[in-house]
């Protein structure tokens, strides 16, 4: 092997390695709120427009359903913006406020959305090839996570608050 592959095969670990620790928290958030945020907005269908909106979000064909799946990521870009242009002005609080909302908002919403147009975003050759390697690459990425040590100690220190809680509360 030259000595520019090896250099190569290094760089690309390195970059891999990092990609993989900055996507970590947002893979664990997406985890830990896709299910619970998409069933919030699943209620929403209670409301006459909604579950129209609904309705015609499953009937989309599978171009359809990918702009709707991509539109509300796009619209909270603005969102993101206004955060970074916050904490340039030194409001910091406010900023990670707003960025945290959208994170809750923009996963409800993509959440529900992934739920009505899956059928038919598995149609389109390429996403039904690459959504399963994207699933299983994470699913083995937060497998790594919650098998290690951190993650284990603060599972159980958070396990040992909700104990003292019940019993606080009981008693």
């Amino acid at each position: 092997m030259t000595p520019f592959a090896s250099l190569l095969r290094v760089l690309r670990a390195l970059v891999r390695a990092l990609g993989t620790a900055l996507l970590v928290p947002l893979l664990l958030f997406e985890e830990w709120g896709w299910e619970p945020l998409a069933a919030l907005m699943a209620r929403l269908a209670r409301l006459p427009l909604w579950a129209r909106l609904e309705n015609q979000l499953r009937q989309l064909p599978p171009w359809g359903a990918l702009l709707a799946f991509f539109v509300p990521v796009l619209l909270l870009l603005p969102v993101k913006v206004l955060a970074l242009f916050l904490f340039s002005r030194g409001h910091a609080a406010t900023a990670l406020t707003v960025l945290v909302l959208a994170k809750l908002v923009g996963t409800a919403i993509v959440a529900r959305i992934f739920q009505l147009v899956e059928r038919p975003l598995m149609r389109i050759p390429w996403f039904a090839r690459w959504y399963p390697r994207w699933k299983a690459w994470k699913d083995r990425v937060l497998t790594v996570v919650r098998q290690s040590r951190p993650w284990r100690i603060v599972r159980a220190l958070k396990g040992r608050i909700a104990r003292g809680w019940r019993r606080f509360r009981e008693g």
